[in-house]
């Protein structure tokens, strides 16, 4: 379903912009509307190019599908990411431009997901140093075993392992 929703949303709204959806997340809202929080850029023609992190609504109108920018930032004014909690599995997230934007992501998978993104893309095309806080760094650095491309099964997988290592443990007899 992500992937049909990220074509139709690339197509619809970033394409003709001239710009690649790098990245999304989908947000929780008290509203109706669903919102995502994409990461976008013209990538493939410059690496200076300006990468863009946009809050879309996304609703129905009829049959269509409608996607609007309901607000917009540039990479290169990112100050820090703030994930609130390393230590908790939390999907609230704070990104620091002029002023603070609240997030909560749908989930902490997607929460990290999406700072590993912008992690990516300031490496690659801004190359400043963006201040990343209170995530944990064995999910977020590149040069770490459960780092990849696919991350979310990689954290998903490294949860189920602690935890099959904790459920044996409590079944062991004490001596």
């Amino acid at each position: 379903m992500s992937s049909l929703l990220k074509e139709d949303m690339e197509k619809k709204l970033f394409k003709p912009k001239g710009h690649t959806l790098c990245e999304f997340i989908e947000t929780k809202s008290k509203s109706k509307e669903r919102f995502y929080l994409c990461a976008s850029g013209n990538i493939s023609l410059a690496k200076e190019e300006e990468v863009h992190i946009s809050l879309v609504k996304h609703y129905r109108a009829c049959i269509d599908e409608i996607y609007e920018v309901s607000e917009i930032w540039l990479l290169k004014d990112l100050k820090f990411i703030d994930g609130k909690e390393p230590d908790t599995d939390n999907p609230y997230f704070d990104m620091m431009f002029e002023e603070v934007c609240n997030v909560e992501a749908y989930s902490c998978a997607s929460k990290y997901a999406f700072a590993r993104c912008l992690i990516k893309l300031n490496t690659l095309h801004t190359k400043r140093d963006i201040k990343v806080l209170n995530f944990d760094s064995s999910y977020i650095e590149d040069g770490v075993i459960w780092s990849s491309n696919n991350g979310d099964c990689l954290v998903l997988m490294r949860i189920c392992f602690y935890a099959s290592n904790l459920l044996c443990l409590s079944l062991c007899p004490i001596p």
